[in-house]
């Protein structure tokens, strides 16, 4: 299999009579990182493939939009995680679910999800960061998770490397402090 870099995929993009070989090149390059992101932030297998579609689909139709000035992974990250709480919301006003609680509805799904194959205590990391406010919880996902530098989450969230640190370090500590008070 033939690698490409992010700067000849977007070249290629530009190019009309190449630009469908080229998304899918992105899709390729980009579909499982952006599926475990986004499931992260939703845990519903279905849920999370339906707006990874959702995903590619908005950057299908926004590509002569892309103007190259981030990189493509921080532009497709970005509609994600719009798409994400897009969703959220839609789902907290379902469940009548104030954006200031937990979203304790998503791990009642994470648990009747035949694809979560997670133990006890998966579920209780689950929990204690759905305890998290969405930025937060964002923020630890992405850190924690993905491995991501601040510096990359600053182009996506447009945040600043402080406030992500800032952002991380709470969570933790929140989350240690629900995981141990739990015992």
């Amino acid at each position: 299999m033939q690698s490409y870099t992010e700067d000849e995929i977007v070249v290629q993009l530009r190019d009309p009579a190449r630009q469908r070989e080229a998304f899918a090149k992105v899709v390729s390059l980009y579909g499982e990182k952006l599926y475990w992101h986004i499931r992260k932030m939703v845990l519903d297998h279905e849920d999370a493939n339906d707006l990874l579609q959702n995903t590619f689909l908005k950057a299908w139709t926004n590509i002569e939009l892309f103007r190259g000035e981030a990189k493509l992974s921080t532009w497709l990250y970005k509609i994600a995680i719009n798409e994400c709480i897009t969703f959220l919301n839609k789902q907290r006003n379902m469940n009548n679910v104030s954006i200031d609680d937990a979203d304790t509805f998503l791990l009642e799904r994470l648990k009747g999800d035949e694809y979560f194959d997670g133990d006890e205590i998966q579920v209780r990391l689950q929990n204690a960061i759905l305890t998290l406010p969405e930025k937060q919880r964002l923020v630890f996902n992405m850190k924690y998770n993905e491995e991501m530098k601040y510096e990359e989450m600053s182009e996506i969230l447009g945040t600043s490397v402080g406030a992500l640190k800032a952002s991380y370090h709470h969570a933790v500590k929140k989350i240690e402090e629900f995981l141990t008070k739990e015992v």
